[in-house]
């Protein structure tokens, strides 16, 4: 039965019949599901123990292993879009996964060590989102962007608790970000950009590269912004020369390795799931964006 059941969860599936299986189900009962399945995979993720599949349908897909493969390759994709990390199928024989960080350095020396590489996923979609939106961006920008990742305000999340308050209070008070009201507007509008602790422990080249790898683009794509991070790296440089005591110690930061930002010791990643681009089937001369599990968030030219 264990055999039969292998083999009709790796059949390849035309488009067809992935959508009538999904007719089967409601919208919300395979979104539910996909979010379960993030859940699940980001606690088993905290202790580094490999998942296997075996446990992945007993204790989160259950009656949907018709629809198995649709689940685990959105719930892919909002890791990588939400957190940052890349699910890694690192045994094929027994199907057993892993998670990989694709973040850009962060330090996140604030962050609790329990939940700190979910924090850093989402805090690193911020300030890429403040990046690409030219170094500012309206308070009900974030929260609509965060919606359309699944990750709403004012809802309690699983992983991130109260949403609203980690990133106004949590990430302000670590100097992750600034939140400040717009200085151009009549309205009480607030905007959110980078506070000083995320110009130390990243950079702006770090952050768009980490958007073109979403996107499979080029950082290029992004005219005004590569510019501007290719300046800020010539700066970085130049203030890094030789005999800067301070700036050599600035540069040693910048080049340590996070303990995130490697797989585990000894694991050696065989398959990316949903290995596909993003943005495939896109037009060439769409406009370039984050893609969300369920909308698209779009970036200035």
């Amino acid at each position: 039965m264990a055999m039969e059941e292998d083999y009709a969860l790796t059949q390849t599936q035309t488009a067809s019949q992935v959508q009538r299986n999904l007719e089967r189900f409601s919208g919300a009962q395979v979104d539910q599901k996909v979010s379960e399945l993030v859940q699940f995979l980001l606690i088993k993720d905290q202790k580094k123990i490999p998942i296997r599949r075996a446990d992945i349908l007993k204790n989160v897909i259950k009656d949907y292993k018709e629809v198995y493969c649709e689940i685990i390759n959105r719930a892919s994709r909002t890791l990588q879009q939400v957190f940052g990390l890349q699910l890694v199928e690192i045994d094929t024989k027994h199907h057993i996964y892993i998670l990989v960080s694709n973040l850009p350095r962060l330090d996140g020396e604030n962050l609790k060590q329990d939940d700190r590489t979910a924090k850093l996923g989402l805090l690193t979609v911020i300030l890429s989102f403040i990046y690409m939106k030219g170094n500012a961006a309206k308070e009900s920008d974030v929260w609509e962007m965060l919606k359309k990742l699944q990750v709403e305000p004012g809802k309690r999340h699983k992983v991130f608790g109260n949403v609203r308050e980690l990133v106004t209070v949590e990430f302000v008070q670590q100097k992750y970000l600034e939140y400040s009201r717009m200085p151009t507007t009549d309205l009480a509008e607030f905007q959110f950009q980078w506070g000083l602790r995320a110009t130390k422990e990243t950079s702006k080249m770090q952050i768009l590269h980490f958007v073109a790898k979403i996107q499979s683009k080029d950082p290029t794509a992004w005219t005004s912004q590569y510019n501007e991070a290719a300046a800020a790296e010539a700066l970085s440089h130049h203030t890094s020369a030789p005999g800067d005591a301070g700036g050599a110690s600035r540069g040693a930061r910048r080049r340590k390795q996070s303990a995130w930002s490697t797989s585990p010791t000894g694991a050696t990643p065989r398959r990316l799931v949903n290995q596909q681009p993003l943005g495939a089937g896109s037009s060439a001369h769409a406009e370039p964006s984050i893609q969300g599990s369920s909308g698209t968030l779009p970036l200035p030219s």
